[in-house]
């Protein structure tokens, strides 16, 4: 995610903040439909221990495959009817089954085909089936419910409401605002999308559209995904929308949703992608997925998203004269390197976050100097100077404060962004060139389509350069104060 231009901290730097989206994420809703009546509820809500989301995502089980079908009912005052099913795989023996689901009401559920009760504890849906599930047995799970953008504000995450529709916003942790799920990067799954909406609209989704069905007034569109995906990274736009298709490199389907209206507008941008793809390839390696594309929403979100395979864009960041061409030409490239570090490669835990953020902080001012000459070093030069400030308002790169009470994508400050970058200029400075370049590829290439920690990254730089770098990741991604520059001794920090 990427904050727009319009909100971003005006700050005289190469390696701008990035990403403090407005305020207020997913302040703690659940609805009063998820509680069975008459059901006495000792349960409560779970998580897996994530340091900065301790509630979110569940033990017990892996999940396999997402299959969602909602259902639109041509007006955003409305919740759509949803069905979701998930298939999964017990890590253990389980007498109940946790769920992360908020601002919904849910039906019915049934357990491998048999109906089970459940209830709501904090924000998670807990479900008891009718009998224990045994150890590495597998699980199938269907949820009756309604996902409700009404409420949902922009702020809050999940549903954005947009002129003339819906698209989603899931990160970090509001993909449960949406449907039912282990709403943690660390657990991905394959993904089956359908949507039924009323004729004039149009609906895509992550992935590859695998058929569309008329039924009177209505079509059903499905899609479904070739790579495992995070449910932070979930997208479906429904709306009065042109889909522009092209080719990007070694003939990759390139699909782009805009207003209808906008068609013409929007094309001269649109039209660099695929070359901002071939660059990203000629840095990291091939790209990642089965196909990408920009959603340029009429909304204001505060941010860009990068969802899978379809990135979520404000439209006026294209249509606001006073943003040079070469500053959203990086924009559009941050979210495109996202799909490699933050997509493929996802954080094994939000502590993590500063993989995904640096990275596609990099590629940005990376390609900012070569295609626009706006030189590297001076940015991060500036970046070392506000980096001590940075890291004591939100916490070194590698551990993020924790999210401030009901703003719980506060994380997203700016030491995981420019102070993020720069740990990676460190980085490039100590270990070369060379053996750095060889990092980033082995990065993408080893942990694709899975999940990776700090640790991970440390070792893997480590084996590449031939050195131990313990003492370095610790010092540049954990310590308080930001550690002499290599290369550069005379650079300060502005901080008193």
């Amino acid at each position: 995610m990427l904050l727009s231009p319009h909100h971003r901290t005006r700050r005289r730097a190469a390696v701008p903040p990035r990403r403090r989206v407005r305020a207020a994420l997913l302040a703690s809703v659940l609805s009063t439909g998820l509680i069975a009546a008459g059901v006495p509820s000792p349960d409560v809500p779970l998580g897996i221990g994530d340091r900065l989301y301790p509630e979110l995502g569940n033990p017990g089980y892996d999940v396999t495959a997402y299959d969602l079908d909602f259902t639109y009912p041509g007006t955003n005052s409305e919740p759509l009817k949803a069905v979701t099913t998930i298939d999964a795989r017990t890590t253990t023996r389980l007498d109940r089954v946790n769920l992360d689901f908020a601002h919904g009401t849910v039906g019915s559920v049934e357990v491998n085909g048999a109906p089970a009760r459940f209830t709501g504890a904090g924000e998670d849906l807990v479900i008891t089936p009718a009998k224990p599930l045994p150890r590495d047995s597998a699980l199938r799970i269907t949820v009756r419910h309604t996902s409700d953008p009404v409420g949902a504000d922009d702020e809050d995450g999940g549903w954005v409401r947009t002129a003339d529709g819906l698209a989603m916003a899931n990160q970090a942790d509001a993909a449960h605002r949406v449907f039912p799920g282990n709403d943690h990067p660390s657990d991905k799954a394959a993904f089956t999308i359908r949507v039924t909406a009323p004729e004039e609209y149009t609906v895509v989704a992550n992935g590859l559209l695998r058929g569309t069905h008329r039924d009177g007034p209505d079509t059903t569109w499905t899609y479904r995904t070739q790579h495992p995906m995070a449910t932070e990274l979930a997208q479906v736009s429904i709306g009065r929308s042109t889909v522009l298709r092209r080719r990007g490199p070694h003939g990759l389907p390139v699909r782009d949703v805009v207003p209808a209206k906008d068609r013409k507008l929007l094309e001269p941008w649109l039209a660099k992608t695929p070359g901002q793809i071939a660059w990203m390839e000629s840095k990291v390696g091939p790209y990642p997925f089965e196909t990408y594309g920009l959603l340029m929403a009429e909304a204001q979100t505060g941010f860009e998203l990068e969802t899978q395979t379809l990135s979520l864009f404000e439209k006026d960041v294209f249509t606001e004269p006073a943003y040079p061409e070469w500053y959203v030409d990086s924009i559009m490239v941050h979210e495109l390197s996202h799909q490699w570090f933050g997509d493929s490669v996802s954080p094994r835990t939000w502590s993590d976050l500063w993989l995904n953020e640096g990275h596609a902080t990099w590629y940005e001012v990376l390609y900012a100097e070569e295609k626009a000459h706006r030189p590297m070093e001076a940015g991060m030069k500036e970046a070392y100077a506000a980096s001590d400030a940075w890291r004591a308002s939100g916490g070194p790169p590698g551990a993020p404060e924790r999210p401030e009470p009901g703003q719980k994508i506060s994380i997203f400050r700016p030491s995981v962004y420019g102070g993020a970058a720069l740990v990676l200029y460190a980085l490039r400075q100590e270990i070369g060139h060379r053996d750095f370049e060889r990092l980033e590829r082995a990065w993408v290439s080893q942990g694709r389509d899975g999940v990776a920690s700090s640790a991970d990254f440390e070792r893997l730089a480590s084996r590449i350069s031939g050195r131990d770098l313990g003492g370095f990741f610790q010092d540049w991604l954990y310590a308080r104060k930001t550690p002499p520059m290599p290369g550069h001794p005379d650079w300060k920090s502005d901080a008193p």
